[in-house]
């Protein structure tokens, strides 16, 4: 019963948020959780299930693709899987790999973009953001010529302190 206690503590309200982002309710979170958390302790017991990756991402994708489903239901869609014949197969295993790479990815980003000047950090939120460059430029108060070489300057300094930092984990 703890460990249950600790996979809601730690994984809930990411499941609760990412259903609530995605047109679904607080109620509709705690099914979906519910379900997934069943749906493992089944395979875990019934299937000899081992996990070969991560418990996060491999709950996460579990608790997302259920919820997908559950949305091309109530849309009259046709769903993928049937709700409750749920296979946890190498290719979930995969894609959980996958996602906490990108994970791993996307905090290494947050981490070296954050250690950026703020100039840096503001013209590549705005490209980010999707804005135009004639825009930024404005909005900026530089010319078009000067913001496009000081994104370059930005996009190559992120690059190289992303490089940095990939090869200062790789060895450890």
């Amino acid at each position: 019963m703890l460990v249950v206690s600790e996979i809601y503590r730690l994984y809930a309200p990411r499941i609760k948020h990412y259903i609530i982002a995605n047109s679904g309710t607080e109620d509709d979170a705690a099914d979906i959780f519910q379900e997934v958390l069943t749906d493992i302790y089944l395979q875990a017991t019934q299937k000899q299930l081992e996990l070969t990756c991560p418990f996060e991402p491999f709950l996460l994708l579990l608790c997302k693709r259920k919820w997908l489903n559950e949305l091309k239901k109530r849309g009259r869609q046709p769903v993928t899987k049937d709700a409750d014949d749920v296979y946890i197969g190498e290719d979930v295993f995969a894609q959980a790999e996958m996602l906490q790479q990108q994970q791993n990815r996307m905090q290494l980003f947050l981490e070296c973009f954050e250690k950026m000047g703020d100039a840096c950090k503001e013209i590549l939120r705005c490209y980010m953001n999707g804005e135009a460059q004639e825009v930024i430029a404005t909005q900026l108060n530089v010319s078009y010529g000067y913001l496009r070489k000081k994104k370059s300057e930005c996009m190559a300094g992120l690059t190289k302190m992303i490089y940095a930092q990939q090869s200062g984990r790789n060895k450890i």
